[in-house]
C-alpha cells in the first residue's frame, strides 16, 4: 500500500504482481488487513466521511453478509478496540473502566461484566476454551498498579483471579500471553526515570502463570526493555535490555536463564513461526544488523543487515524474512527486500523516487499449513546481487590523517555464552564443555548450600522468589566481611518481600516503605557482584 495503489505480489519464488487481486491505483487507501486464515482480505479507499458528534463512529459488521449488527459512540482514544476470542464466540469491549462481554456476536445483551476499580486495559488470551482474560489496574493514592488473571466467566468473589501480580512503577504496561494461554509477561514502564539514568522513563518485566506463580525477571543489565517476545513453543521467552550495546537473553518459564547472546547494537527479536530460529536485529535509529539464530543448537545461522528499515515480518513457512523501510518513518529510499534466513537477498524492489511505500506484509496461514524444515546454514543461490553496506570513515582533523589508525571503541561488545574463552584457554567453550561447566557449577553450589545448612553462625535466610539463580544458594566466601555483607543484604531483600506482600493484600505503605521497596534492583545488583567475586 503506497503512492502507487494497492496491489498484491506472488511469494516466492515469482515475485510476479498478483492477477487475483486487481490493482486499486487510488492515492488513499488508509488501511487494508487480511482475515487470520489468509482466506479474506479488506481494504477502505478513503472516500468515507468524517463522522459528526453524537452519532456512532464504531461499527461492527457481519462480513458474511455485509450488515451493520451493532453501532457504538467511542471517545476514547486509546484501548478502544473490541477484542474477539480467535473461535469468534466471545467479543470483550473496554467500557467506563470495566470490561463487557458478550456471546455469539449477540451485542444486543451484555452476558457478562468484570467490573473492577478502573480498568485501564485487557488483553484475551489466544486460542478456544477455556478462555482467559488479563486486566490492568493503575496504581493510585499510593496503592500499586496490578496486572490479574481471569478465567471467563469467573469473575465474583475475592478468589475468583487465577493470578495476581502487583508492582509500584508503572505508568503504563504491555501484556503479552504465551501461544499456550499459560502465562503472561508484563513490561511496566514509567514516563520518567526519576534516578535520571535514562530518557525514557524506567521498565521492569513480570512474569505472571495462570496457575498462580509470579515473579520479576531479574535483566542483568540496567537500562530500557526494547523488546520482549514468546517463543511459539511457550516454554520460553527471549529479552533484548540494557543501555546499548544491548543484551540479549532467553529464559525459561521459572525466569532463569537459559542462554545469553551477549551484547550487540539490536533493540529487536523476532522468534520464526515454528520457533526453532531467532532473528536479533538493530532497526529505527540503528544501523538494521541483523543475527539469525538456530535456537536449537545456539548456533549462528547468518548476520544480514537490512539498512534503513522500519519494519520486520516472518513468512508464515519459516524460511523466508520481509524488511522493508516504510513512510511516514522514512520518507527516503521507501521500497521492501525478501530475504531467505541464511542472508540472501532473493527479491528486492524500490519505490520510485517521487513515491513512497506505507505498509507491505505477507497473507497469513493457519498453523500446520507449512511443515518445519531442517535448518540450513549454507546460504541460498539468488540472483539479487548481496549489498555490502557502505561504512562511513570516521572524520580524523587534518593533524592525524598522515599518522596511523588506531582502533578505539566506545563500547566493548560481549560475546555470547558459548564463544567466550575459559580463562587459560583461547578459544571459546564447545557446546559439551559448557554442558559439563554447569553441571560442575551445580554440583559445587549444592555442596555450599549443605555447607552453610551445616554452620550455626549462618542464618540461611529464604530467598526472595524473584531473585536469579545464582543467588538462591547460600555462598562462603572466606572473608567474614564480604559475608556479614551477603548476609544483610539478604535480610533487606527479606524484608522488601514482605512489604510487598503486604502492599498486595491491601495494606497502605509509608513514604519510607516505599523507597525501601525501589531499592530492591539495586540491592540485587550489589549482592550479585559480591558473589561473583567470591
Amino acid at each position: 500500500r503506497g503512492s502507487e495503489g494497492l496491489y498484491m505480489v506472488n511469494g516466492p519464488p515469482h515475485f510476479t504482481e498478483s492477477t487475483v487481486f486487481p490493482r486499486e491505483s487510488g492515492k488513499n487507501c488508509k488501511v487494508y488487513t487480511f482475515s487470520k486464515d489468509g482466506t479474506l482480505f479488506a481494504w477502505g479507499n478513503g472516500e468515507s466521511k468524517d463522522g459528526t458528534a453524537g452519532i456512532p463512529n464504531l461499527q461492527l459488521y457481519d462480513v458474511k453478509t455485509g450488515t451493520c449488527v451493532k453501532s457504538f459512540i467511542q471517545k476514547k482514544t486509546q484501548n478502544w478496540c473490541p477484542s474477539w476470542s480467535e473461535d469468534e464466540i466471545i467479543c470483550a469491549r473496554n467500557v467506563n473502566n470495566e470490561v463487557h462481554f458478550f456471546e455469539n456476536n449477540n451485542f444486543n445483551t451484555i452476558a457478562n461484566k468484570l467490573h473492577l476499580q478502573k480498568i485501564n486495559d485487557f488483553v484475551l488470551s489466544p486460542g478456544s476454551e477455556p478462555y482467559k482474560v488479563a486486566v490492568y489496574v493503575p496504581g493510585s493514592k499510593g496503592a500499586p498498579s496490578f496486572v490479574r488473571l481471569y478465567q471467563y466467566p469467573n469473575f465474583a468473589g475475592p478468589h475468583a483471579a487465577l493470578a495476581n501480580k502487583s508492582f509500584f512503577k508503572a505508568d503504563k504496561v504491555t501484556m503479552l500471553w504465551n501461544k499456550k494461554a499459560t502465562a503472561v509477561l508484563v513490561i511496566a514502564s514509567t514516563e520518567v526515570d526519576k534516578t535520571g539514568a535514562s530518557y525514557y522513563g524506567e521498565q521492569t518485566l513480570h512474569y505472571i502463570a495462570t496457575n498462580g506463580e509470579s515473579a520479576v525477571v531479574q535483566l542483568p543489565k540496567n537500562g530500557p526493555i526494547y523488546d520482549v517476545v514468546w517463543n511459539t513453543s511457550s516454554t520460553e521467552f527471549c529479552a533484548v535490555y540494557g543501555f546499548m550495546p544491548a543484551k540479549a537473553t532467553i529464559f525459561n518459564l521459572k525466569c532463569d536463564p537459559v542462554f545469553d547472546f551477549g551484547t550487540g547494537p539490536r533493540n529487536a527479536a523476532y522468534y520464526s513461526p515454528h520457533g526453532h530460529i531467532l532473528v536479533l536485529a538493530g532497526f529505527g535509529n540503528l544501523r538494521g544488523q541483523m543475527e539469525v539464530w538456530d535456537v536449537k543448537n545456539y548456533k549462528l545461522i547468518s548476520k544480514p543487515v537490512a539498512s534503513d528499515s522500519t519494519y520486520f515480518a516472518w513468512c508464515p513457512d519459516g524460511e523466508h524474512i520481509l524488511t522493508a523501510t516504510c513512510a511516514p518513518r522514512l520518507r527516503v529510499n521507501n521500497g521492501y527486500k525478501i530475504w531467505h534466513y541464511t542472508g540472501s537477498i532473493l527479491h528486492k524492489y524500490d519505490v520510485p523516487s517521487n513515491g513512497e511505500l506505507w505498509q507491505v506484509s505477507w497473507q497469513p496461514f493457519l498453523d500446520g499449513i507449512f511443515p518445519a524444515k531442517t535448518i540450513t546454514y549454507q546460504a541460498v543461490p539468488s540472483e539479487v546481487p548481496s549489498e555490502e553496506p557502505k561504512v562511513a570513515t570516521a572524520y580524523r582533523p587534518p593533524a592525524l590523517r598522515n599518522k596511523p589508525i588506531t582502533n578505539s571503541k566506545l563500547h566493548e561488545e560481549e560475546p555470547p555464552q558459548n564463544m567466550k574463552s575459559q580463562p587459560g584457554h583461547d578459544k571459546p567453550i564447545s557446546k559439551t564443555a559448557l554442558k559439563n561447566q554447569r553441571k560442575h557449577e551445580a554440583k559445587k553450589a549444592a555442596k555450599q548450600e549443605a555447607r552453610s545448612d551445616k554452620t550455626p553462625d549462618v542464618a540461611p535466610t529464604p530467598a526472595p522468589q524473584s531473585m536469579p539463580q545464582n543467588t538462591l544458594s547460600q555462598s562462603i566466601s572466606g572473608d567474614p566481611e564480604v559475608d556479614k555483607k551477603i548476609k544483610n543484604l539478604k535480610k533487606k531483600l527479606k524484608a522488601i518481600e514482605q512489604l510487598k506482600e503486604q502492599a498486595a493484600a491491601g495494606k497502605q505503605l509509608e513514604k519510607n516503605q516505599l523507597e525501601k521497596i525501589q531499592k530492591e534492583t539495586a540491592i540485587l545488583q550489589e549482592l550479585e557482584d559480591l558473589e561473583l567475586g567470591i
